[in-house]
């Protein structure tokens, strides 16, 4: 009788995450840098929409946005520093488009669609990160981004008509 293992070692530990169906390091890093300038120009929205509110709440649901977005740049920027990258210095197009919006509840409604569109991103990604602090981070802005969206939607319902 051996006493040989009956199979070799298992060296699933050791594989890239890549090949385990994790993101890999540049995915990350493009995927934050591309959340990051959209949380930059959403930031940048609410800034200055908070100040043309048509109603209180309007402003306040925008000033709470706007801390949000900063509170994400704030995140999303340590982990690309933590992943050696250096994070991204623009504002994303949704800015300009945005501000190209006169009316409040049209640009909150674009705003809106915007913060969906950061929703469906991170839904996408944060399945695929096996890094546990950023995962957790993803995961909390995920969910900051689905009640403001809430937020906006229940607004626009009661105030604007929309």
């Amino acid at each position: 009788m051996t006493h040989e293992p009956a199979s070799p070692p298992c060296y699933a530990a050791g594989v890239d995450g890549a090949y385990m169906g994790h993101a890999g390091r540049a995915e990350i890093v493009a995927a934050l840098d591309e959340l990051l300038e959209a949380e930059r120009a959403g930031a940048r929205v609410a800034l200055a929409s908070a100040k043309q509110g048509p109603a209180p709440d309007y402003g306040t649901l925008m000033g709470d946005v706007r801390a949000d977005e900063a509170r994400w740049c704030a995140m999303l920027s340590r982990h690309l520093r933590r992943l050696e990258a250096a994070p991204s210095r623009r504002t994303g197009a949704f800015y300009g488009k945005a501000m190209a919006i006169a009316e409040p509840w049209e640009r909150l409604a674009f705003l809106n669609r915007g913060q969906a569109w950061v929703v469906r991103k991170l839904e996408t990604l944060t399945p695929r990160v096996r890094d546990e602090r950023l995962h957790a981070d993803l995961k909390a802005m995920l969910e900051s981004h689905r009640e403001n969206i809430a937020r906006a939607a229940a607004l626009l319902e009661r105030e604007g008509g929309r």
